[in-house]
C-alpha cells in the first residue's frame, strides 16, 4: 500500500490511518480479544468487541481501513462512479482521493481510541500460543483474531518483473492515464477497471485465460459484460494466455497464445488482476500452533477457529469468497464465538455477490451451473429487464432477473441479476433465502412503480400462475364465464 502522499487529500488520509508521530500506548496486562489487521474484518471485530465492554488492542503493520479503504472497494468505486459520468482521469483520481479522505475518518486511528480500543502501529508476530509481540511489546491475550487480508496474486510470466507493471492495489497510485493498457485477468475486479479505463480514454486489451469473463457466472450473464465491455472499446483477447513481457522504448511488449495463434501487443502498462492470495506471510504463526492446508491458506472449521482453538480468522485471509460485507459477518461471528460460549457458524451466511461493471451483476446461492454441478433438480424463471417500465424509461433495457427454486417447489435456491443498480435489488433475495421465504409469498410483497425490483415481482408472479393446472384453470374459466 502507497503511503506517499500525492496531494492535500492523501495527507488528510494518512494523518487518520497512519498518524505521523503515533505512539503506542502502554499494553494491558491480558486482553480479552487482540485483532491482528485493520482492515474491515479487524475492524469490525475491534470495534464490536469494546462496545461490549471487552479489553481489545488493535494492531496494524500499513494503513488502517485496510484493502477495502484505501485500494479496494473505496477507490475502485469511486472511479467507476467518474468513468461513467464521463468525467476526465485526472478530475477523477482528484474526486477518489478526496472521498478516500473523508471515508478515512470513520476507520482512523483516533477514533478506535477513542472507541477505548488499544491501537497498535507496527508490525505484529505471534510470540506465543497466547501472546503477540509488536515493535518489541508484547500483548496477552485469551482470544486474538487474525484478519490480515490479502494480497494481490503475481502470476510467473517471464520478463514481467523486470518490464514492471501495477495491481489492483497499486493502479490507483497512477498520475497519468495511460494511452494504452493490458489488463491480465477477467474477473470481477479486471472487467471494472478494464471499463472505467476505457471509458476514461485508454486503449485496453483485457487478456483472459478462460474462454469468457466471470467465469463464476452463468454463461449468459457473463455474455451482457463482454457485450458492454466490447462496445466501450475494451480489446478482448479470451481464451489467451500471456506468454512472456519484454520492455519497450515505451512500455511493453506482451508475447499473447490465443485462438488465432501467437499475437504481440505493445502497451504503455500493465494491471495484473488474476486474484488475490491470504496475507499470512511474517507471522511466525508455527510460534502460535497455527497451521496452513496444502493451499496456504488458514485452517478454521466452521466457527472460524484455527488449529489453536484461542485463535479465529476473518475475512479475506481465511480463503475463498473475498468481500467487504464477508468480511463484516465474519468479524460478527468471531465476537460472538470468541467473547461467549457462541457457536455461531460461517456456513449459516447467506452472501450475495457483485461486479461492478455497468450493466452490473449481482447473484446470490446458486446459479443455473453451479446448481448443475451440485445435482440439484431446479427450475428456472427469468424476467428480461426489456420487459420492465424502469428499464425502457431509462433507456437500458438489457440485462436480465433470474431465480432459480428446487424443483416442485417454490424454495429460492438462488438468483442471478443483470442490469442497472443489480447490487441493490440482490438483497430481497438474500433476505428471502436467509429466512426461508418462498417466491410464492414474495408475490405479495408490493414494489414501488416504477423500479428495477419489480422484475423480481413479475417472476414471482410467473410462479403463481405456473401453479394453476389444468383441471384449476378449467374451473376458474367456467367461474369467470359465470360472473360474466
Amino acid at each position: 500500500m502507497s503511503a506517499v502522499p500525492v496531494d492535500e487529500h492523501d495527507r488528510l488520509r494518512l494523518e487518520r490511518v497512519r498518524p505521523p508521530g503515533w505512539r503506542n500506548p502502554a499494553p494491558a496486562e491480558r486482553y480479552n480479544l487482540v485483532v491482528l489487521g485493520a482492515g474491515t474484518a479487524g475492524l469490525v471485530s475491534a470495534a464490536g468487541a469494546a462496545g461490549l465492554g471487552a479489553r481489545v488492542s488493535l494492531v496494524e503493520r500499513g494503513l488502517m481501513g485496510g484493502d477495502c479503504l484505501n485500494t479496494g472497494c473505496v477507490p475502485s468505486k469511486s472511479l467507476l462512479a467518474s468513468a461513467r459520468a464521463g468525467a476526465e482521469f485526472a478530475a477523477a483520481m482528484e474526486r477518489m482521493r478526496r472521498v478516500r479522505a473523508e471515508l478515512a475518518e470513520h476507520d482512523s486511528a483516533a477514533r478506535f481510541r477513542e472507541l477505548g480500543v488499544d491501537v497498535f502501529l507496527g508490525v505484529g508476530r505471534f510470540a506465543a500460543g497466547d501472546a503477540i509481540e509488536v515493535e518489541g511489546t508484547t500483548l496477552r491475550f485469551a482470544r486474538a483474531v487474525i484478519a490480515t487480508g490479502a494480497i494481490p496474486v503475481v502470476p510467473p510470466i517471464p520478463g514481467l518483473a523486470e518490464s514492471g507493471f501495477v495491481t489492483t492495489e497499486t493502479v490507483f497510485d497512477l498520475s497519468e492515464l495511460p494511452a494504452r493498457i493490458a489488463v491480465v485477468g477477467g474477473g470481477p475486479i479486471g472487467c471494472e477497471l478494464a471499463q472505467a479505463l476505457a471509458r476514461f480514454g485508454s486503449n485496453v486489451v483485457l487478456v483472459e485465460l478462460a474462454e469468457r469473463l466471470l467465469g463464476e457466472e452463468d454463461p449468459d450473464a457473463s455474455d451482457v459484460v463482454r457485450a458492454a465491455l466490447a462496445a466501450d472499446g475494451v480489446d478482448l483477447a479470451l481464451g489467451t494466455r500471456l506468454t512472456s513481457v519484454g520492455p519497450t522504448p515505451t512500455g511493453s511488449r506482451l508475447q499473447l497464445e490465443g485462438p488465432g495463434g501467437t499475437t504481440a501487443v505493445e502497451v504503455d502498462t500493465i494491471l495484473i488482476a488474476v486474484g488475490r492470495a491470504p496475507n499470512v506471510a511474517g507471522l511466525d504463526l508455527a510460534a502460535a500452533g497455527v497451521a496452513l492446508d496444502t493451499k496456504g491458506r488458514l485452517r478454521t472449521d466452521d466457527r472460524l477457529r484455527t488449529t489453536n482453538p484461542r485463535i479465529y480468522a476473518a475475512g479475506d485471509v481465511v480463503g475463498g469468497s473475498q468481500f467487504t460485507h464477508l468480511a463484516d459477518a465474519h468479524a460478527r461471528i468471531v465476537i460472538r464465538n470468541a467473547l461467549f460460549p457462541g457457536s455461531s457458524k460461517a456456513s449459516a451466511l447467506t452472501i450475495p455477490r457483485c461486479t461492478y461493471t455497468d450493466p452490473e451483476v449481482a447473484r446470490v446461492g446458486h446459479n443455473v451451473q453451479s446448481a448443475a454441478v451440485a445435482g440439484l433438480r431446479t427450475r428456472a424463471l427469468v424476467q428480461p429487464f426489456d420487459r420492465v417500465d424502469r428499464a425502457r424509461l431509462e433507456g437500458e433495457p438489457g440485462g436480465f432477473a433470474r431465480v432459480l427454486v428446487r424443483e416442485e417447489s417454490d424454495e429460492i435456491l438462488g438468483a442471478t441479476i443483470v442490469g442497472r443498480h443489480a447490487s441493490e435489488s440482490i438483497s430481497l433475495v438474500t433476505l428471502a433465502i436467509q429466512e426461508g421465504i418462498g417466491l410464492a409469498d414474495l408475490a405479495a410483497v408490493v414494489h414501488p412503480y416504477p423500479t428495477r425490483a419489480q422484475a423480481l415481482g413479475a417472476i414471482a408472479d410467473q410462479y403463481q400462475r405456473s401453479r394453476l393446472g389444468p383441471r384449476t384453470r378449467s374451473l376458474l374459466d367456467r367461474w369467470l364465464r359465470w360472473r360474466r
